[in-house]
């Protein structure tokens, strides 16, 4: 469907497998860039606590998100969003099989799981790394896109 046929952008959802890693540094980095645009959150399938290595690529970058609290689907009303964003094939698998009787768009971004990374810290840090310039990517090009002419940058 093309961007003038869309409903206007006004709140997007991460979901990832623990909300941990890819989920909150997606919603972290959506927020900073088009929070004042639009509703940013995230969750997963399962409850984790957020992971050190993706708090600390988020802080090269200016973002600090150690006080926000992790989520799972169940928690959040995703009907109340335009668009939920699975990062990983888990999450893909079980909020297409939620999403099947609403209007809500699902998009599927697979994200490489930066916690499967071994070797030194800083061989570890480059994987997270990776997912986040990624993401960064990602989110410029379709929430950006999308929100083009209401949001400058």
């Amino acid at each position: 469907m093309s961007a003038e046929g869309r409903n206007p952008l006004q709140a997007v959802l991460f979901v990832c497998s623990l909300n941990a890693v890819r989920s909150p540094m997606a919603e972290a980095m959506t927020r900073i860039r088009y929070g004042r645009h639009i509703y940013v959150d995230s969750a997963g399938l399962q409850k984790s606590e957020r992971d050190p290595f993706m708090l600390a690529a988020l802080r090269e970058i200016g973002i600090e998100f150690e006080n926000d609290q992790p989520h799972v689907l169940e928690e959040v009303d995703y009907e109340g969003f335009d668009l939920i964003i699975a990062l990983s094939p888990e999450a893909h698998a079980r909020t297409k099989e939620a999403l099947r009787a609403t209007a809500v768009e699902l998009l599927h971004w697979p994200i490489p799981d930066a916690t499967q990374a071994t070797g030194t810290r800083e061989q570890r840090m480059l994987a997270y790394r990776e997912v986040r310039d990624t993401l960064d990517k990602l989110i410029r090009d379709e929430i950006g896109g999308r929100l083009k002419g209401k949001v400058a940058g």
